[in-house]
């Protein structure tokens, strides 16, 4: 009876094989020239180096593009507005994409803001109306709060919508109210490190307009058109501004370059008869997909990486053609088949491992040396993605170990394997399937598992084509790895359970105990 030791060391030895080291490492390598092929061949489309998305307080890609008519604001004051009418601009929407319409987009904003200064990226805390999501508070890009359901569409002069906000050191207080004297808070937040002088005032943005258009068998592409949004205010009364100060028309970030705005409505703030209208495009929030590439560009090559890793994982099972014998002869029984997965499982954790360990980091050079800005992300998140996806691909060789003992032909395994995992894997990536069964794919099959590459993260807040075509998975990174174990598990439990434990012979009942027999 050979020791656990020896076992692994005997199974460890059989599989390290020329056949199926070449193919390992053909696995590696089309995850290595794939990587590399995306990453050489994308280029900045811009004069030098695109410009990066600024960063928020916490570090992470945000968007601040907006319109502001702003003034001084000490560690103790407060801004009030009257905010009379929101409208906005949409062009080429569906069906005909064939003409300019008035409208708002969902998350068209405008309202009134603290913020640490006018660089881009700067802390701030915002109460606005919105398109079709109400009044809301938000601050630092990433926090969301909801107050009343009153959309853009209804304020008019004759429904207005009142706003404010004070400051108290670095604590901003929102409230809302209907007519200026009943009054509703909607949300206290604490900016830290708030400048002793911020700027306050009216601000207008309004993101592109996002449409899908159909291809393949239900998939669909992104296109975003240009929209614009304006703000019309009155009833402003200020306190804590600095003495013998005057409102400024700025606009934060790059505005006014499309033929639009050339032509007809430019975005800024201008002062009539006592009303401020602020007019602006882009967005205050989370970059979502904006930021730039993301590292999982560079793992193109997983799907053919899968497909070897999984054929290989099989034949090392052996069983063929109604035996539990593997091509070398020897018997295959639980502890065998136990052996062999911690070594199939490891070989291909430490292939998987130096493949994504070396794509990531040099795609990531190569994009900004091509000056393609690529999504930032925290040493923690680089290492979950190299580390899970290395973990995936060594689960799903189990998984494929497991089909291999329980089927008597080998290419029905691999079929299954197959089916199971690269394929939908493979098909909820790209742009094919609606999005709805893509998502439906990758929470049911063992492909929930590379879940764990996903550096993009979903806003609620931030109109995008949340969808796994686009880069989004619909399961978190630790559930996707969770129904991608219980699968390896389930697989590798039946598997065990039909085959003979050590010393018995494979294909034959076992030995009845002689105190239990008949």
């Amino acid at each position: 009876m050979l020791t656990h030791n020896e076992l692994l060391r005997q199974e460890c030895t059989r599989f390290l094989r020329p056949a199926r080291l070449i193919a390992l490492v053909t696995a590696a390598l089309m995850v290595l020239a794939l990587g590399l092929l995306y990453a050489f061949g994308n280029h900045a489309s811009c004069a030098g180096t695109c410009p990066a998305d600024p960063t928020g307080p916490d570090g992470t890609a945000v968007s601040d593009q907006f319109a502001f008519m702003h003034r001084d604001l000490g560690r103790e004051g407060s801004i009030t507005v009257r905010m009379t009418s929101m409208t906005g601009t949409i062009t080429y929407p569906p069906p005909h994409h064939d003409q300019i319409v008035p409208g708002l987009v969902p998350w068209a904003k405008a309202g009134i803001i603290v913020k640490d200064g006018v660089g881009r990226g700067s802390s701030y805390a915002a109460l606005m109306v919105t398109g079709e999501h109400g009044v809301r508070m938000q601050y630092d890009y990433g926090h969301d709060i909801a107050g009343s359901s009153v959309n853009g569409a209804a304020v008019s002069a004759g429904s207005p919508r009142w706003l404010r906000l004070t400051r108290a050191g670095d604590t901003v207080t929102g409230y809302e109210s209907s007519d200026g004297e009943r009054w509703v808070k909607v949300a206290a937040v604490k900016l830290a490190g708030l400048s002793e002088t911020a700027q306050v005032g009216m601000f207008a943005t309004s993101p592109g307009d996002l449409t899908l258009r159909p291809v393949g068998l239900g998939g669909s592409t992104e296109q975003v058109r240009f929209t614009q949004a304006a703000g019309s205010f009155d009833h402003i009364g200020l306190e804590g501004a600095a003495a013998g100060g005057s409102w400024r028309a700025e606009t934060i970030g790059e505005m006014n370059n499309t033929d639009w705005e050339k032509r007809h409505k430019a975005s800024g703030a201008v002062e009539e008869g006592g009303t401020i209208t602020v007019t602006g495009v882009g967005d205050i929030g989370p970059a979502a997909t904006t930021g730039g590439r993301p590292v999982e560009g560079m793992l193109t090559g997983l799907s053919l990486a899968l497909l070897i890793v999984l054929v290989v994982a099989v034949r090392f099972a052996g069983g063929g053609s109604g035996s539990r014998r593997p091509l070398d002869g020897a018997p295959l029984t639980r502890a065998v088949l136990g052996a062999r997965a911690v070594v199939v499982g490891a070989v291909t954790f430490v292939t998987g491992l130096l493949a994504v360990g070396i794509v990531v980091p040099v795609g990531v050079a190569v994009l900004k040396s091509n000056g393609v800005p690529v999504v930032g992300l925290s040493p923690l998140t680089g290492a979950r993605v190299v580390v899970g996806v290395a973990a995936a691909l060594a689960l799903t060789a189990v998984l494929a170990l497991a089909l291999g003992a329980l089927f008597k032909r080998r290419w029905p395994a691999v079929l299954v394997a197959v089916s199971a995992v690269v394929v939908p894997y493979a098909v909820s990536t790209v742009p094919l399937l609606s999005d709805g069964l893509a998502q439906w794919l990758l929470r049911v099959t063992p492909a929930a598992g590379f879940a764990v590459q996903q550096t993009l993260v979903e806003y609620p807040q931030v109109t995008a084509h949340y969808a796994p075509s686009a880069g989004y998975f619909p399961l978190p990174w630790w559930a996707g790895v969770a129904v991608l174990c219980a699968y390896a598990v389930a697989a590798m439990a039946l598997a065990l359970r039909r085959l003979p434990r050590s010393g018995e012979r494979a294909g034959a009942p076992a030995a009845v105990p002689v105190g239990e027999r008949a």
